[in-house]
């Protein structure tokens, strides 16, 4: 078989390199731009709910509880502690399941029909609406177990939420692992557990706890689901129990921007702010154990 000379091939080659450069160029030029409308976009929400909430921000806004009749008295006191119970139970199911199935279906599952079918199904769940699991959490937590409208019905709601993004976070972190250190694991006689327990899991723990992060920050947003299982707009206490009622800071939020008060809009905005910091102190939180983490294992 006769190839090109090699001056040939270079001159048919060359027209078509520097096509693309100039196409990925543009691209890169396109995608910045898309950034930068994003990012000034956020920046003037951000400036609005400021200008609107800050000055609303002060330590009794945190202590007090909501109240419909005197808006310069109202709080954020149970729908806060609602959303730190959510936020803790969801965490507890949603990554002891959902680090559990990923590593069942990426180290020890078969290779067949029936787990692609079951990765299809996960990766199809992560594009569900959040009002349909809602609807889910209604009918089968609520009504079916019988949990009634309590925080339990709420936690195992946004679990379901999140699971499928979760499970394909950790999925797709373990399967970035070097297949080497299973190999020199296995060879030097470490069981097939010993293999994913020591030395798999702790080299995909840093994807793993990215998934977890965006996952978490994702359930604390959530309302629709929350307004299914019954969490309400206005509650004078805190969640004591699994089975006590609740309510959160996006039912909260959102039950103050329907009332005509002027007033209530300013709480809206600085119940927003609060749940802001109430995300960043999370995803700090995580961050930090992933640091530590990976610090902890280069030593």
């Amino acid at each position: 078989m006769s190839s090109l000379p090699l001056s040939t091939a270079q001159s048919q080659f060359q027209p078509r390199l520097a096509q693309r450069r100039f196409w990925g160029a543009v691209f890169m030029v396109i995608c910045w731009l898309l950034s930068l409308v994003s990012l000034a976009v956020l920046v003037s929400l951000l400036v609005h709910v400021w200008n609107e909430g800050g000055s609303w921000l002060s330590l009794k806004l945190l202590t007090n509880y909501a109240s419909v009749l005197n808006p310069r008295e109202a709080g954020l006191k149970s729908a806060l502690w609602g959303t730190i119970w959510l936020a803790v139970l969801t965490a507890i199911f949603s990554i002891t399941i959902g680090i559990g199935a990923a590593v069942y279906l990426e180290e020890f599952a078969a290779r067949n029909r029936f787990t692609r079918f079951i990765h299809l199904n996960i990766a199809n769940l992560a594009g569900v609406p959040s009002i349909v699991y809602g609807i889910l959490g209604l009918a089968l937590f609520v009504r079916w177990c019988r949990y009634d409208e309590s925080v339990l019905s709420g936690a195992l709601t946004l679990t379901l939420l999140i699971l499928p993004v979760i499970i394909i976070a950790a999925r797709e972190a373990l399967a970035a692992v070097p297949s080497s250190l299973r190999q020199a694991a296995l060879a030097l006689g470490a069981t097939r557990w010993q293999t994913v327990w020591h030395h798999v899991l702790p080299a995909a723990l840093p994807g793993i706890m990215t998934g977890i992060i965006l996952a978490i920050s994702r359930a604390i947003g959530e309302t629709a689901p929350l307004i299914m299982v019954g969490a309400v707009g206005y509650i004078r206490s805190v969640p004591e129990s699994l089975r006590s009622p609740f309510t959160a800071l996006p039912i909260q939020i959102f039950d103050w921007t329907g009332r005509p008060q002027s007033e209530f809009h300013h709480l809206a905005a600085a119940g927003i702010l609060v749940l802001l910091g109430v995300l960043l102190t999370m995803n700090a939180l995580a961050a930090g154990i992933r640091a530590w983490q990976q610090r902890s294992k280069v030593q």
